[in-house]
């Protein structure tokens, strides 16, 4: 065994919940304008309800309902939807607005008042987050407005960063001194505690200090700042293993005749050596290093035994450093604008463009290789850039009029300005391009590369973030002057 592992507690195949969170929670907020009027005495009754569709699956699916609101036109709901936002991905929303005139929840039973269908990423990256648009869905019909309002649930970013370190700890080993860890546990509704953190080992004292540790707010209290956080202190045993539930908590459930109980693994107790214990709340410990985070390890059954027992040592919070986590969605919202550059391959290894065998085949029925490329990336970008202007290149063609190679031309012919305006610009770009150009080569990426440099390096506030999309269908020909064309750009940019 790696000796390494002789340094750490065990404790089995715990998940130390340090894991970062695959989403960020938004929360959306929907109001509308101006409604259509179906009832004959009154206002409409509106409610609103949102739709969502599976990735890789048109199918539209129900996510939720909003309240009703009784007689108006101009509703805010208040009720709210929680999405997981996903900026990797695009994720279609669609809001149908009824009038409600039962108890039915059978929408056919409703009269249908508008709907309107947008991106989670339109809303978010809206400025403010806060996107309108108007609502269709009823020939000859003005529907009136949808507002859209995107807000991220900010409660699950934060970390904190301690350091605790222990002071006469009890003795436990008969011929050394103490192999101390601690093991934290955040408290359940039902006075259960499962565990969330526990610290390496330091071998052979009684006054450690452990490493300063990095834990999310959500592991160890859940949100909860004044929810109780359990500390126990073991002296480690090399036969010894942790596991999520205390000896006492096993107990308390036995002696409720809890059908859980039998789910409580053997504690931890019964392998390493217990020193004692200390309870805390987050709150506590956010006053950092004082008197109030200086802790008596106390041993139940000691206590209990000995009438002179004060404590089995202390433990000291050494220093507490809150961090918030910058996402995405802060960029965004502190005005951050993506600028998006997409570069084609045109080289001959690609195949004619007329054979069905070739990446650039044109068939009518269906998108290319390459049109599917373009789509898949473009169609997500495109929601987080304002004036959904792309520049679009194409690389290792002959040029008419004279059959020139280049590796950085325009797809829309105009070298000047290769701007096309959102994907759908880009794609007719590229199939225009296909019926003009010869495809030859080699395949160089460097050109590209620089070109796209060049006017990262012109923005130093950094208030613009650039991305390329290179689709290439084989080896890169410049390997080393496109290594060297990378490491300047990020020389450039630091």
């Amino acid at each position: 065994m790696n000796n390494s592992f002789l340094n750490m507690a065990s404790i089995g195949d715990f998940d130390s919940l340090n894991t970062s969170i695959p989403a960020t929670k938004v929360e959306i907020t929907v109001s509308c304008r101006n409604l259509l009027d179906r009832d004959t005495f009154s206002k409409s009754d509106p409610i609103c309800v949102l739709y969502t569709q599976a990735v890789g699956n048109k199918e539209w699916r129900e996510f939720g309902r909003t309240e009703v609101i009784d007689n108006t036109l101009n509703p805010d709901f208040v009720r709210k939807f929680i999405l997981d936002y996903f900026f990797e991905e695009r994720q279609n929303l669609r809001f149908d607005l009824y009038d409600v005139d039962s108890k039915s929840t059978n929408l056919s039973k409703h009269d249908f008042l508008g709907q309107a269908s947008c991106t989670l990423g339109e809303v978010v990256g809206s400025l403010g987050g806060r996107l309108e648009k108007p609502l269709g869905g009823i020939p000859n019909k003005k529907c009136g407005t949808i507002i859209v309002k995107a807000e991220e649930l900010g409660n699950c970013r934060e970390s904190v960063l301690m350091q605790f370190c222990g002071n006469k700890l009890d003795k436990k080993d008969f011929f050394g001194k103490s192999d101390p860890f601690l093991v934290f546990y955040r408290s359940n509704e039902d006075g259960t505690f499962t565990i969330c953190h526990k610290t390496e080992v330091v071998k052979n004292t009684l006054n450690p200090v452990w490493q300063a540790f990095k834990i999310p707010v959500r592991a160890l209290c859940n949100g909860d700042y004044d929810r109780t956080i359990k500390v126990e202190v073991y002296d480690w045993d090399r036969d010894g293993s942790v596991f999520a539930d205390s000896k006492d908590t096993i107990q308390r459930f036995k002696k409720r005749g809890s059908a859980n109980s039998d789910r409580f693994q053997e504690p931890i107790r019964s392998n390493h050596d217990f020193i004692g214990e200390f309870s805390t709340s987050y709150r506590e410990l956010s006053r950092g290093q004082s008197q109030f985070n200086v802790y008596e390890v106390i041993n139940p059954k000691k206590k209990s035994k000995k009438k002179k027992y004060l404590n089995s040592g202390t433990v000291t919070l050494l220093s507490f450093l809150v961090d918030i986590e910058v996402t995405f969605l802060d960029y965004i919202k502190g005005g951050t604008q993506i600028n998006f550059t997409v570069a084609i391959d045109f080289t001959a290894s690609n195949g004619n463009p007329a054979q069905p065998t070739s990446l650039h085949y044109m068939n009518p029925y269906q998108l290319n290789a390459y049109g599917m490329a373009l789509r898949a990336v473009g169609e997500i970008i495109q929601d987080y850039d304002s004036d959904k202007m792309f520049p679009a290149l194409g690389f290792g063609a002959k040029l008419p009029p004279d059959g020139r190679v280049s590796h950085e031309f325009a797809l829309n012919g105009n070298p000047q300005n290769p701007y096309c305006h959102g994907i759908d610009g880009v794609m007719e770009a590229y199939y225009q391009s296909l019926k003009s150009v010869q495809l030859y080569g080699p395949t160089n990426f460097s050109p590209i590369i620089n070109h796209v440099a060049r006017y990262a390096a012109s923005v130093k506030d950094g208030s613009q973030y650039f991305i390329l999309l290179i689709i290439t269908d084989g080896v890169i020909s410049d390997m080393a002057q496109t290594k060297e064309s990378i490491v300047n750009v990020r020389a450039s940019l630091d």
